[in-house]
């Protein structure tokens, strides 16, 4: 069976991601530069072709069939797709067409521009489209950065390789990242799932007097969540992102998007809503600047929504996972948005700079590029990381500090360690050379160095090394203990 046809918009100019996303809230913005909000637009899609998923904010798709027998051919819908982007005023648009979602989404997206914004990739010709764009397109950030190292630089290089060999080595997310290099939306597929326009759901409460206290705001809030909720469910629908503007009593407007791994129960978009309005209610009752004296209006609006039916439990049921969710929203609710999370890895350079906090009942939000991050630490990685990194003492064998010299080498000859909180680590046996990490040179940030250190006990040590510029003899060089190894 041939590969269904998919039609992707690409609004170039939207904004990728709102920016104040994961800030607790936006105090004093000026309404006027707030990101625009992607729903009106999607509502206007529905009415020019009413089964159409978002992708993200500026980026839908569509199947192709149906448009295609209403306007006549695929460039036929490309045409109107932009002509419909430069009636809204919404900028540089590209409409991309192609065998499978993805394929298409990267022929909306992909450089470079083509000259009338449309891309058609013949039926069939979805592997040569993508065989020279970078592997990491296809790819997560893990695998992104090893293909490269083993010299597999295009998506053409990766579809090349034998799928049972990937699977064997990257196993089932390599396999996808795998088909999707061969132009395929791997074992089951990839639909494209038809949403209604969100506008159509929000509500709004207003409050005379304002409401100043958080769990009064909470109650009063209750049935308006609830009838959020329950009209979502009407429509068969599930919200799994969802925006909160709370507006005080002097017009400002306090917004956040709040994402979901699962989909919004009343009771957790009723406490994202609670977790929101605590962040304010010491501008309200404490703060030297008057920040208003209450909450004046309310307003819920979902995001991103999906089919209800998309997220039925399997035949063997879902049940200990909802159990699991259950008791930590419950801890949660008892100790605060901060009580409970999941930790992941995000890129940068340092090991502190890696690790990212996601309040439980939260999408992870990346909020640093994949990489490449020269002077990165590349696997394996240190078992303890300290935080802060701890102060440490790397002594030659007089007893002076060890520095970095100009060449980027060690001035001295390590003998011994020194660990604030360790007592006596041990004698050095063993260290790497020196790698620099150098950034914002600029603003006068001084070099940082780091070195992997072996002592005569067995333990295995992270340091770096900070030397402020012009140091070049580093003698003055300060030692930090980054991690330790197991």
């Amino acid at each position: 069976m041939p590969p269904e046809r998919v039609v992707t918009l690409h609004l170039v100019d939207w904004p990728r991601e709102d920016p104040r996303a994961g800030s607790a809230a936006a105090r004093g913005a000026d309404p006027e530069e707030a990101p625009p909000d992607f729903a009106p637009v999607f509502a206007k899609l529905t009415d020019l072709v009413p089964a159409i998923e978002e992708l993200r904010p500026g980026l839908v798709a569509m199947r192709a069939r149906g448009p295609v027998r209403y306007y006549g051919g695929e460039r036929a819908v490309a045409e109107a797709l932009l002509e419909f982007a430069r009636a809204e005023g919404l900028g540089h648009a590209r409409v991309g067409i192609a065998d499978g979602r993805f394929a298409a989404e990267l022929a909306a997206s992909a450089d470079p521009d083509p000259v009338d914004g449309i891309r058609i990739v013949e039926p069939g010709g979805g592997a040569a489209f993508l065989s020279e764009l970078p592997v990491a397109w296809a790819t997560d950030e893990k695998l992104g950065q090893l293909l490269p190292g083993l010299g597999i630089y295009t998506l053409g290089a990766f579809a090349a390789l034998p799928e049972d060999a990937v699977r064997a080595r990257f196993g089932p997310a390599g396999v996808l990242a795998h088909r999707h290099a061969r132009g395929e939306d791997g074992e089951r597929g990839e639909p494209v799932r038809a949403q209604q326009a969100a506008r159509d759901f929000a509500l709004s409460l207003d409050f005379e007097p304002p409401i100043a206290g958080t769990e009064q705001l909470t109650f009063a809030c209750s049935s308006l969540v609830e009838r959020f909720i329950g009209a979502l469910t009407e429509e068969r629908l599930v919200c799994t992102s969802l925006r909160v503007t709370l507006t005080d009593d002097i017009g400002i407007r306090h917004e956040r998007d709040w994402a979901h791994p699962r989909f919004f129960s009343p009771q957790d978009a009723l406490a994202r809503l609670r977790w929101q309005s605590e962040s304010l209610v010491a501008g309200f009752t404490g703060a030297e600047e008057r920040a208003g004296a209450g909450i004046a209006t309310v307003r819920i609006a979902p995001v991103r929504t999906d089919r209800i039916a998309s997220h039925e439990p399997g035949l063997w049921t879902s049940g200990p996972d909802e159990r699991v969710h259950h008791h930590l929203s419950r801890a949660q609710g008892l100790l605060g948005p901060g009580g409970v999370g999941t930790v992941s890895l995000d890129g940068g350079r340092l090991l502190l700079e890696r690790q990212r906090f996601t309040h439980w009942g939260s999408a992870p939000k990346r909020d640093r590029a994949p990489g490449p991050w020269p002077g990165a630490l590349s696997a394996p990685l240190p078992t303890l990381v300290f935080s802060p990194p701890l102060r440490a003492r790397l002594l030659d064998e007089a007893g002076s500090v060890v520095g970095v010299d100009a060449e980027d080498l060690l001035a001295a000859t390590p003998y011994a360690l020194r660990v604030e909180g360790h007592r006596s680590p041990g004698a050095v046996r063993g260290w790497s050379k020196p790698w620099p990490i150098r950034e914002h040179w600029w603003d006068g940030r001084p070099e940082r160095f780091r070195l992997q250190l072996e002592l005569d006990t067995g333990d295995s040590w992270l340091l770096l090394a900070r030397v402020r510029p012009g140091e070049s003899d580093g003698a003055t060089a300060t030692w930090f203990a980054e991690g330790k190894y197991d």
